[in-house]
Formats: C-alpha cells, structure tokens, sequence
C-alpha cells in the first residue's frame, strides 16, 4: 500500500494493514520531517482504504521511536523562535495521530522497545497497546524545558487518569513496562519473542467485536471524567507539590500540570489547541533553549566518546587503581559494577579496608533501597581484588594512578609502576590540577600516560576529564575513553594545562569569591546569591565540601602555572581557614560549622568563629547588590573558560560547558556559560566584564569576546 524510506504500509491475512517504522539510514526511529510526511500520507491511504479491517503498528529497530528529532526543532526556542509558527511544525503530526484515532477500523501499535516523547504519544492514539517485558516508555519533555506537543497531555490524562499523567509528564520520567500495565496506559505485557503474536490477537478480537474500541475512542475525545472539586484536589494539590520540587527556575512541570487543568472540561480538539499554545510559550524561553542545548551538547559529547572508544586498539578486559582510599574505592567500585575487573593496590592494609569500605558501604545502601540484590553486590565485590603486591600486574589494559595529589610521591609511584605493567599497558593518572605532561617526565613510555580525572564522589559525579599530555599517543586516550565508557561516564578530552579545564576554571571562581571577601561582602549573602542564580552550593559551603586543605593546594598550582592572573598578593579567607585548621566538612568546621543531622549527614550551621577569624584580613561589613556577586563571581569563571577554548584546552565550547554542568554543578537551566553569555549577548558580558576589570587581570574579557561582541557574534551559531 505504501512504501517509504520511514514507514511502510503492507496487507497482512485477513484485512489486517500493517504500518511498520523503519528509517532508512538511522540506527532509531524518529520524527524527523521525513517520518512525519510519510506518515501523513500513509494516514491518509488508510483513511481512503475500504478493504482494512484492522491496522498493526510496529517498529524494525530495537526501538520503537525515542520521539521527536530535536535538531529540527532547534530554531523554535529562545529568541529564535519568536517569528516562527509553532503551529506547523506540531500541526502535521497532531493532524496525522487525530486520523489514525479515527480510522474506521481498530488499531494496536506493538511497543518493542523505547517508545518516548512522540514515541508514546503517536502509542495513545491507537486504540490498543501491547508492550514487550524490555520496553520502556515516558513523555520526558518537561527535562528539555517544554511540555508534549503531540498529544501525550490531552491523552494520557484520559486514558491513565489525571495522578499518573501528572506524575509522568512532570517527572518525565522513563517507566518500565510492569509499571506501565499497573498504570493502565497499556493492555498487555508479554515476552519480547510473543509481541507480534500477541497484538494481533488482540486486534483480532477487536475486528471480531470482542473488545470495544469505540468506548476507548470515545473516552479520549471526552472531557476527563471529573468533578470541579475533584479537579482542584488533583491539580492545586500537585502544582503546589511539583513546584517545590522543581524550583523557581525550571517552569515546564508546572506548566504541564496547568494545561491539563485547563484542558480537562474541554474536548480533544480544543485541549489540543491548549496544549500546542503552552508549548510555543514555553519553547521561546532561555530556560527551553539551555536544556535543549544541552541535551545537543550532550549527544554530542557521547559521539566523540564513541568515535574515540572505536578507535581502541583492544577492550579493557582488566584494570587496577593505585591508591585505595575514598576515592580509589570509588573507582573500584564504579569499575567493578559496571562489569570490568579490578585490582586496587594501596602499600598499606589501612589504605586497602578504607577502599572496600567505600565500594561496601556504596553497595549496601543499593541493596538496602532495593536497587540490587544481595547475590549480584556478592559478584560486584569479588570483581574488586585488593592487594599490597603489584602480583599479576602484567596483564592490566589500563593502570588508574590515584595517590596523594603531590608531583614528588606521584613521580616515585608512576616510575614504579611502569616497570612492573607490560609495554603496553596504558597508565593514567587521577590527577586534579598536576601537568600531565610534568608528571610524564619521570617514564620510559609517556606516549602510554595520559590523565583521567575523576570528581568526587565518583559514583555520581558524571564526568571525567581524560587529559592529554604533550606525548600522549592517540591510543592511550582511545584506551582510556573506552574504559571511562565501560564505566558508565561522561569523558570529555582536554589538553594538559595546570588544572586542565574543569579546575582551572574553577579556581578563578574562588578567586572572586575572595575578592568579595576582601572587600567585605558577607559570605552567607554571597552563598544565598550563587544559589538562587542556579549553584547548586553557594561558594563558601562549596569550599567547605572541597576541603580547604585541598583548595589550598590547587590554589598554589594554578598560581605557579598562570602567575599574571591567580598568583596572590594578600592573604584570603580561604588562607585564613587552612592556617586555622579550619579544613571545612572534613574537619567539622570551616565557613560553617558542621553537625550531624537525624540521617547521619552533615549539617552546616553559622559559627560566628569564623566571622572573627576573618575580620582582621577584611574590610568592614559591606551591602553589594546580587547583580554585583554575580558578576564578580562569573565573569573570572567566563574569562578563563574563553581562555581554554581559544588556546584549544577544549574543543568546542559545547565540551566545555557540559564539563562545567557535569563536573561542578554548573546550573542546567542556564545551559552552561557559553550559553549564559549567548543568551545576554556578548556585548552585555563585555560591559559586565569593563565594569569590574579594575579588579585585576583575570575580571578582563579576552580580545576575542570583544571582537565577537563588536560583530555581534556568539558561541553557538544555529
């Protein structure tokens, strides 16, 4: 009946059509425009058709569709979007699921894998659903800063009712099929190799007049089925909870919620023009443009990962982390869930019982909110094998390096281990700030070292830097990419440079917040402002968690290793707490003073010892502005992340910025700090930036931003 490079449409027995999704040349179906305009015509034909009694949908991939290609819709958010009808771009695809809803025959789609955004919604406006035991399905558009376009809001609340649309669409989270069947947004659940059988029977019995889909339809195209009280309870009650879990800065999951409240006393066609109009107001917000950004810079980051782990001159089938501790622990234990092989070395028993405690302790809280099983920590543990012998060194793919941060220890323990690896074996070390390139100096085979720097806490922070030194081969960084891909993280590829780009951005940061100090801001103000501009810490408690002791240390690199900007000329606040010993959550006390809440976590309290600890080296108590803060907080972290993409530090100034969002927290709504200056225009920043310069080297835009800010130019270019 139809035959495209998406979709095709054929005759099965029995006047049953089959509409199959297939497009050519992606590894997943999407709707790109292509899909979109076959399926229009294919909708159409089988509108037209007298001889179908029955239509099946299906998918030829191991997806069923992951939604919508969000690179075509780039040009409606922001600013971008202001002149464009937002109306076409959804009315195509709204036009062909109202067809398919009201074909003159019944219609079951089988879900065999990923069905998500446009995947699901394109799902509800067949009459029946049947789905396999592996797939998976959500209306995940509220994390890109929108809300469904197609549907998945005027449906799902039918069909579902209003508690699971809302907890789906809010969360936009991804539900696995059991929960889907309990939710009622499918009818079956069945064995991936019983799928296809299974939702032909039930279209089958459909055909056969054995189950109605007239009521279904008649169901979807209705008004919910709720009274005025009940529809404040359900929506008043979920806005006010929704809201304070997703913060002032993220309005989607809100705004979901107020078109279905909207649309709930309407009839499918107008609760469709209530949806399509929050979508276009939400979609030229900075806040959709970021996430959706990132949500790019994000995929594109994974590419280059992949692109680097094909290049892998072998699998990492065994690796090892020198150095036990928290953080060599952490690494054990992310190496090891994720199924590679481990030893972890340490020169002392304390250090190794350290590093098992960690890889237990992160185990058993897994087991305990039943994430895991009791036999499967078992298997993750017996992949962990401590030692205090470097026994059985010499069949390791990659060796992690994670001693004390100090060149000296770091050069004995690296000139060690490389007589004790094979040739081959890829060294890497966890370095935070060294030159990789410095600590290269000390092996026969620096082509074979590179860095691979992880944050802490391992298992959840995200990302790793993987850092390239002056002689590092393209294969040590194949190697280590892969094996940080195996692990389940974000590597981003960085050239050497003192505090290679997360760190060496970071440290201005701080620097600013010193300044502030010093000219007597209040820390507790200027924590208060960073976190209401999106931090997810303010910078006083940020130190405190860091630990002062380690921030001294990183400050002393970075002063050696950029002189004209971060070497000091006063003693700081952060000098003043690490000659007290005020070391910060480590020690108890820093900023803040920490107790212990009901949980067992740290609390930080205010502990006036620190006001008076700091007075001598500040100036009198002063009032700033939060536009002030910001602006001496962000525009040294700006300067010097410019500086890294210009001098090639980072790739792209996408890289960048996820390694900012991944590695520190950096607020996702604003899209990283590209896209923050972007979004103010790069003549703002530069005002910004003129109007603390005076404070030093490191407040001064580059030449380059003020050439893009005379050209009108930005980082992301559409």
């Amino acid at each position: 009946m139809f035959n495209g490079s998406a979709i095709s449409v054929k005759m099965l027995d029995g006047g049953i059509a089959e509409m199959n999704f297939d497009l050519q040349g992606e590894s997943v179906n999407k709707f790109d425009s292509k899909t979109v305009s076959e399926l229009a015509e294919a909708v159409a034909l089988l509108d037209d058709a007298d001889d179908v009694k029955g239509l099946l949908v299906t998918s030829a991939k191991p997806v069923f569709i992951v939604g919508a290609d969000i690179t075509e819709f780039v040009p409606l958010f922001g600013d971008n979007g202001g002149d464009i009808d937002v109306g076409s771009h959804l009315g195509k695809n709204n036009d062909s699921f109202n067809t398919l809803e009201t074909l003159d025959f019944p219609t079951c789609v089988a879900i065999n894998g990923y069905a998500m955004g446009g995947g699901l919604e394109l799902c509800l406006a067949c009459d029946f659903r049947v789905m396999s035991s592996v797939a998976k399905v959500g209306l995940p558009e509220t994390k890109l800063g929108i809300i469904p376009g197609w549907g998945g809001t005027v449906r799902l609340p039918r069909i579902a009712g209003a508690d699971t649309a809302i907890d789906w669409i809010a969360s936009g989270k991804e539900v696995r099929a059991d929960a889907a069947l309990k939710a009622g947004v499918v009818d079956g659940v069945v064995a991936p190799e019983d799928l296809r059988d299974a939702a032909l029977t039930v279209l089958q019995n459909a055909i056969d007049g054995k189950m109605d889909y007239e009521d279904r339809r008649d169901q979807k195209d209705e008004p919910l089925k709720l009274n005025e009280t009940e529809s404040m309870m359900v929506f008043e009650t979920s806005k006010a909870f929704v809201k304070g879990m997703s913060g002032p800065h993220y309005p989607a999951p809100v705004k979901a919620i107020e078109v279905m409240q909207h649309a709930a006393r309407k009839y499918r066609d107008d609760a469709l023009d209530i949806e399509q109009d929050a979508f276009a107001e939400l979609a030229q917000t900075p806040v959709a443009e970021s996430l959706v950004g990132l949500f790019l810079s994000d995929q594109l980051i994974g590419k280059k990962a992949k692109s680097w782990e094909k290049k892998a001159d072998k699998k990492v089938e065994r690796a090892a982390v020198l150095g036990a501790g928290i953080m060599g622990g952490g690494i054990a234990y992310q190496s090891a869930i994720k199924g590679t092989p481990i030893k972890m070395k340490d020169i002392n028993q304390d250090g190794l019982d350290l590093g098992l405690s960690e890889a237990n302790k992160l185990l058993a809280k897994a087991v305990k909110r039943k994430k895991m099983t009791v036999e499967k920590m078992g298997e993750t543990l017996a992949r962990i094998d401590p030692t205090l012998s470097y026994d059985n060194f010499d069949d390791i793919d990659v060796v992690v390096e994670a001693v004390v941060e100090n060149p000296k220890v770091k050069h004995a323990v690296l000139a060690e281990l490389e007589d004790k690896v094979t040739e081959d074996t890829v060294i890497a070390s966890n370095t935070s700030t060294i030159s990789i390139t410095h600590l290269a100096e000390v092996l026969k085979r620096p082509e074979n070292f590179c860095g691979m720097h992880f944050f802490n806490p391992v298992h959840r922070m995200p990302l790793v830097e993987v850092i390239r030194g002056e002689k590092t081969s393209d294969t040590a960084i194949a190697r280590t990419v892969a094996y940080a891909n195996a692990m389940g993280k974000k590597a981003i590829v960085v050239n050497d440079c003192p505090g290679f780009l997360v760190n060496r951005v970071l440290f201005p940061y701080f620097a600013g917040f010193m300044d502030l100090l010093r000219d007597g801001a209040d820390f507790q103000q200027v924590d208060k402002v960073m976190e209401r501009f999106g931090w997810p810490m303010g910078p006083a408690y940020l130190m405190d968690v860091v630990g002062m002791d380690t921030g001294h240390h990183g400050q002393a690199v970075m002063a050696d290793g950029f002189p004209d900007r971060m070497k000091g000329t006063y003693k700081t606040a952060g000098d003043a707490m690490y000659d007290a010993n005020r070391l910060g959550q480590k020690n108890g006390l820093g900023f803040y003073k920490y107790e212990t809440d009901k949980r067992g976590k740290p609390k930080k309290v205010v502990d006036e010892a620190a006001y008076e600890l700091l007075a001598p080296i500040t100036a009198e108590r002063k009032e700033f502005t939060p536009e002030e803060i910001i602006a001496r907080m962000m525009v040294p972290m700006a300067t010097e992340l410019a500086r890294c993409l210009e001098e090639g530090i980072v790739g792209s100034a996408a890289e960048a910025d996820m390694a900012l969002v991944y590695g520190v927290g950096f607020p996702p709504f604003r899209g990283g700090i590209f896209r923050w200056i972007d979004q103010m225009g790069a003549a703002e920043f530069v005002s910004l930036s003129d109007q603390v310069k005076e404070l030093g080297p490191l407040y001064d835009a580059t030449e380059t931003q003020r050439k893009m800010a005379a050209d009108g130019a930005k980082y992301y270019a559409l």
